[in-house]
């Protein structure tokens, strides 16, 4: 108990001198990121004007949609987006929101977000004149995209599960090894020059050695100690903490993409429009689904995995090596969480949140399909990416993400075992 007292006090302590550390300290900016429908607009003119009236500075979005502009002091400004340099096809959403007023506090650097929509669907809605053709093409490309999200979703959210239905851990800290992986590949590609696609196998590797690592040297201690799962919950969340911390020390605050495939001209097919790189990840990532799925079901480690996750105590007395099995599923989880962080930084920016971000949603994939089971994730997770590009039809874009949590609330009232997950006896 009191080397348990130790240990969470030093951990306090350096969390805090990690926080009031002058390292976080940054100058005063305003700064962005333009896209449309998940890709990048460049060559888009942004200005400045502080609240007297006298002009700050203009920039044009970059290669990658990014922009960012310097202020001398905290204070009011307005910023303007020349409506007139958006490439043709693409306005704002709202065509009054051209100029927002936003206010920088000391030592902040402000997000601005301009909403940007394909012609004839501002205002959140599809103009008067659209033909029925027209919605169903929106509907065909939300489809589409629904289907990418749902697809990096269902490859964070099936380590989740697997973890969960081998050991019973809720962990919180899973977002942070899609950070990992994302800034793994970000390294190699960006900083050591190495190929995005070589830098993603790297990245995918480490991922599944620090999984094996954290359940060889952290959680499996945990549980030869007795700790309870209550216990080891709240420690995850702790340990998720820390690692951002330790992600925004050394990466910055700021988002950054890849080196690689950042501004890819869109392809045609059908009534879909996406960047080349899209149609590539989602085949990645269905063959890696596919993989996982076929090994637990085929595999002597993937037939014992499912044992393990049935009857823990069972599987152990029929010769089944627990720990061991344990550990594969840590350090599959952590290899398919990084590919995750992959994909989810080629297709927006990395940043040290990405992988808090999307925790949510992987939880909510996870219980939507049924805990503990790697399919019911995969399922639960594409219901969610299809609900939240699909709900932007009848609602603003800003509450997409509300709506697919309506959702899981719902199922889980009238369905609490989830789509795929089995029905328990309580008490």
């Amino acid at each position: 108990m009191r080397r348990a007292v130790i240990a969470f006090t030093a951990f306090l302590g350096g969390l805090v001198l990690l926080l009031s550390s002058p390292a976080w300290a940054e100058g005063e900016a305003l700064k962005g990121t333009l896209q449309n429908q998940g890709q990048p607009v460049n060559g888009v003119k942004i200005s400045v004007v502080a609240e007297d009236g006298s002009p700050v500075a203009a920039v044009t979005t970059g290669a990658d949609g990014t922009w960012e502009v310097p202020v001398s002091k905290a204070g009011k400004y307005k910023v303007t987006l020349d409506q007139k340099t958006l490439p043709s096809g693409i306005g704002l959403k709202f065509k009054d929101k051209g100029t927002l007023d936003v206010q920088v506090y000391e030592g902040n650097q402000r997000n601005v977000l301009f909403a940007l929509a394909p012609a004839g669907q501002q205002n959140g809605g599809n103009a008067s004149g659209e033909s029925a053709s027209s919605v169903w093409d929106r509907v065909a490309q939300l489809t589409f995209e629904g289907f990418n999200l749902g697809l990096i979703i269902a490859l964070a959210a099936m380590g989740l599960s697997l973890v969960f239905g081998t050991t019973g851990l809720t962990n919180f800290a899973h977002g942070e090894l899609l950070t990992l992986g994302a800034m793994a590949a970000y390294l190699f590609n960006a900083v050591l020059g190495v190929p995005l696609i070589l830098s993603a196998v790297i990245a995918v590797v480490i991922g599944g050695a620090f999984g094996y690592l954290q359940d060889r040297f952290f959680w499996g201690q945990l549980r030869k100690r007795g700790s309870s799962l209550v216990a080891m919950m709240i420690i995850s969340i702790g340990l998720a903490l820390f690692l951002r911390y330790i992600f925004l020390f050394l990466f910055g605050g700021e988002s950054r993409p890849f080196a690689e495939y950042n501004a890819q001209p869109g392809i045609q097919v059908g009534p879909i429009s996406a960047a080349p790189k899209n149609f590539i990840a989602m085949g990645v990532e269905l063959a890696v689904l596919v993989i996982v799925g076929v090994a637990l079901l085929k595999t002597r480690t993937g037939k014992a995995a499912r044992a393990v996750a049935d009857n823990p105590a069972l599987a152990a007395s029929s010769g089944i090596n627990v720990e061991r099995v344990i550990q594969i599923i840590w350090t599959v989880g952590g290899a398919v969480a990084a590919l995750a962080g992959v994909m989810l930084g080629l297709a927006q920016n990395i940043n040290y949140q990405m992988g808090f971000q999307i925790l949510l949603l992987v939880f909510a994939g996870v219980t939507l399909g049924g805990l503990g089971t790697a399919f019911g994730a995969l399922v639960g997770s594409l219901v969610v990416g299809l609900f939240i590009q699909l709900s932007t039809l009848v609602v603003p874009t800003e509450l997409k993400t509300v709506g697919a949590l309506l959702v899981l609330i719902l199922v889980m009232l009238f369905r609490p075992q989830g789509i795929l997950g089995r029905r328990e006896r309580i008490g």
